[in-house]
């Protein structure tokens, strides 16, 4: 670490309490003390082209205007302030894909920013895009660890470092782009390109920059701005993910910019600040070099002001809005174009291990118009749900903003179990949806070693040397999400988009209704001991239409028994004397909940709700129901 980090360690039992204070309180908004000599450093990340506002009813995006508005107001309040991105900046909006990022360049100028780490979906459209961005929006993307693999130096579009002098400091910038970007990203697109180590490749420039080898002088200051993940525990504080391998194995590094997992982070890691600022505009994160009267670095802290819990009381900026509101009259003829109607909400949580109504949608129509047994998607590849009413163009490209196209071939069945087993809990990506089987999981065992029953969706099983016919994307067909299709014959690049599908399903249905789904269970091994063949359901599973009669009233009354088992156990749990604590709250359940659902509301996770419970199966729930929940 630099010399003021020995100050830090020399601080009062009292001084060291208030800073940890600020590391690890969620802030509504930034505090600026007037007296004290500070230089901010502004970060925002995975802003993904959320230049609209959402202004229904608990919409968190501020959009572009209001965030341009918001982060001049905190660099007028304090003149030595540097604002940087963690990257991801511009794929995921239809204003912003049909433009190509054009509107995003505007704001990031518009806004001051100097420097952006290169994110995954920075190559969606391209590497050409990434310097004219950069060019367009006047600021650098800075990336360390990308290698171009024919001349073995760094990429000569991305610099590796960057030096920002204010309030009499130097603040080095040093980026690292994700190790994984190979697979997260369409081959193509990062085809000739190797993305190396960070640690190695940080250590390397925070070692060329402390011994002076730069030509603007040594920095004062190191910091890491990354799109590199973390994670923190709400109630330990604990903080995770692959920036913590940068705080403890990179010596030089005095705070560290993480995004990537689209998380709230502030605290330290090794005496090193971490902080990652959620995503898309609604959090900013910063980082504060305190400085001593001599201009010398005293102390730095990382704080986060959630800006979405304000947004009310944000004035939007002028020439933000102004160019908002050309691109929109722009496009409008084109995103306001009305499709049809949804009956129903079809959900998409892309942090639960299901096939979402979404997703059985999606990857229904995937496999019917490919005409094969099996449709597979990435669960990354859909962004939001689809929500109950219009469907305007608009929405579409909201909920699937990937131009991919549909990708048809032969898979052994061996594989075909593995690329299903790839993504149910997934520990490095979104879960994936499929259509054309029925899957039984323990999510208990080991990742890639989960399922414990697959069949066709008539039940007939999965023969492990058979070949069957599948449809993909072609993101996934090249090994995106790592997904591996390398035994797969007859591979067919159909090159029709798989967005253009849902657009014509939705014209010629003219309404959708979304359809329960029984694709994906959860098994427990309880349940697996009980018995092989009686199968436990979760909440979300109904009888399908095509059944008899009396293969439905079967269903009904093992669902029957299953839920006066609960009762049961739960009415049994109820009568022994229990003591309980004063900051526990009772919910009762409601037509249509799901545990995570209440969780969510909650803001805590289904996991201590059925452990609080002692539910066996979190997923067999049921109205009337009385349920612990721990305070937040």
């Amino acid at each position: 670490m630099r010399k003021f980090m020995q100050v830090r360690k020399g601080k009062s039992l009292l001084s060291l309490l208030v800073v940890a204070m600020m590391l690890f309180t969620m802030s509504t908004s930034f505090v600026f003390a007037e007296e004290v000599n500070t230089v901010d450093i502004i970060t925002f990340n995975d802003f993904h082209g959320s230049l609209a506002e959402d202004v229904s009813e608990g919409g968190k995006n501020i959009g572009m205007a209001k965030l341009v508005g918001y982060v001049k107001e905190i660099a007028e309040k304090n003149p030595n302030t540097i604002i940087v991105s963690g990257g991801d900046n511009y794929q995921g909006s239809a204003p912003s894909n049909l433009t190509y990022g054009a509107p995003v360049s505007e704001m990031m100028k518009a806004m001051g920013v100097v420097a952006s780490a290169v994110g995954n979906h920075e190559f969606d459209w391209g590497v050409e895009y990434i310097e004219k961005w950069a060019k367009d929006g006047e600021f650098d993307f800075l990336a360390a660890n990308i290698y171009d693999t024919e001349t073995d130096e760094p990429v000569d579009w991305a610099k590796p470092y960057l030096i920002v002098e204010k309030g009499e400091i130097k603040v080095a910038f040093v980026g690292l782009a994700h190790p994984d970007t190979v697979t997260l990203t369409k081959a193509e697109n990062v085809d000739g390109l190797e993305f190396r180590d960070p640690v190695t490749a940080a250590q390397t420039w925070v070692d060329y920059l402390e011994e002076g080898k730069a030509e603007e002088g040594t920095p004062d200051v190191i910091v890491a701005l990354t799109h590199i993940d973390s994670s923190q525990d709400r109630e330990t504080k604990e903080i995770t993910g692959n920036a913590v391998d940068l705080a403890n194995n990179v010596e030089g590094l005095d705070a560290i910019i993480s995004a990537h997992s689209h998380e709230t982070v502030v605290g330290n890691v090794n005496e090193v600040p971490i902080v990652q600022a959620y995503k898309n505009g609604r959090s900013l994160g910063k980082i504060s070099i305190e400085l001593n009267e001599d201009k010398t670095v005293k102390d730095i802290t990382a704080a986060i002001d959630d800006v979405y819990k304000i947004k009310n009381d944000i004035a939007a900026d002028e020439g933000a809005s102004k160019i908002y509101d050309e691109y929109s009259k722009e496009l409008g003829p084109i995103l306001d174009e009305s499709l049809g109607t949804a009956a129903g909400e079809f959900t998409h949580d892309r942090s639960k291990p299901n096939v979402s109504l979404l997703g059985k949608w999606v990857t229904d129509i995937m496999r019917k118009e490919a005409n094969c047994q099996v449709a597979i998607q990435n669960g990354g590849g859909l962004r939001t749900s689809l929500l109950e009413g219009n469907i305007t163009m608009g929405d579409l490209y909201e909920i699937i903003p990937f131009d991919n196209t549909l990708v048809t071939m032969e898979l052994p069945g061996e594989d075909l179990k593995k690329a299903i087993d790839h993504g149910i809990l997934n520990p490095k990506v979104t879960d994936g949806q499929f259509s054309g089987l029925k899957v039984e999981y323990n999510g208990n065992k080991e990742f890639g070693n989960r399922i414990t029953s697959i069949t066709l969706e008539d039940g007939t099983p999965l023969e492990m040397d058979k070949y069957y016919t599948v449809v993909v994307n072609d993101f996934m067909i090249t090994g995106g999400d790592e997904y591996d299709f390398s035994n797969a014959k007859n591979i067919v690049n159909t090159y029709v988009p798989v967005r253009d599908l849902l657009v014509e399903n939705i014209k010629e249905a003219e309404s959708i209704t979304p359809e329960p789904v029984d694709y994906l269970i959860e098994v427990s091994e309880a349940v697996e001991e009980a018995t092989e063949n009686e199968k436990v359901t979760t909440i979300e599973e109904t009888i399908q239409t095509t059944e008899t009669e009396e293969t439905k009233a079967s269903k009904i009354e093992k669902a029957d028994n299953q839920v006066e088992q609960v009762e049961n156990e739960t009415q049994q749990a109820t009568n022994e004397p229990q003591e309980q604590p004063n900051n526990l709250k009772t919910y009762t359940v409601q037509v249509n909940d799901m545990l995570w659902k209440i969780a969510e509301k909650f803001e805590t996770t289904y996991q201590k709700i059925a452990e609080l419970n002692k539910l066996k199966n979190p997923h067999l729930i049921y109205p009337g129901q009385e349920l612990l929940i721990p305070a937040n």
